[in-house]
């Protein structure tokens, strides 16, 4: 199955996956219009410090040695896993794997807003849309052939394959 990985040697935080993963599920799907909707859309992507006390979006820190630290940063969102934790918590049967595709789904009709896949997901990759009390995740962009946050990326850190070719990119580089 074709997922969405983040190579933490090129990604330096800077958010482009998460504007253009919000721009993407807006209603416009156009920045300048997509900032005036109410609600606001939702991102499924979230770039964040894994390592270190200094988020690498931010300034970076000078250590003692004089060196600069970054920490490390990792653009992440849904993992698609093959045994989905979020889907065994599923009470309403909302989350379900996709048998054709692999993917990790959610049928926003059947979601009772009861969080338990949002608490059940290692990676923090589920949010939510308070508004209708239902959970947003990362749908790989199903109306796109390359995922909006995976384009956006300037550095190429985000990549869209399946884990042996991430696996063989990353031997490559």
């Amino acid at each position: 199955m074709k997922k969405i990985y983040c190579d933490i040697k090129k990604c330096i935080g800077c958010r482009a996956c998460e504007i253009a993963c919000a721009v993407e599920h807006s209603k416009s799907k156009k920045l300048d219009e997509a900032i005036k909707e109410r609600p606001l859309p939702i991102k499924r992507r979230k770039a964040e410090s894994i390592e270190g006390d200094v988020p690498r979006s931010k300034f970076p820190k000078i250590t003692e040695a004089g060196n600069l630290e970054w920490g490390i940063v990792i653009s992440t969102g849904c993992h698609h896993c093959e045994d989905a934790p979020c889907v065994a918590a599923c009470m309403s049967s909302a989350m379900y794997k996709d048998k054709k595709t692999g993917q990790t789904k959610h049928d926003e009709e059947k979601c009772v807003g009861c969080w338990m896949c949002i608490m059940s997901c290692p990676f923090g990759a589920l949010s939510r849309q308070k508004q209708d009390k239902i959970i947003v995740k990362c749908d790989l962009c199903p109306d796109r052939d390359i995922p909006a946050c995976v384009e956006a990326c300037q550095t190429a850190a985000l990549f869209l394959g399946t884990e042996k070719e991430f696996k063989k990119k990353l031997c490559n580089t």
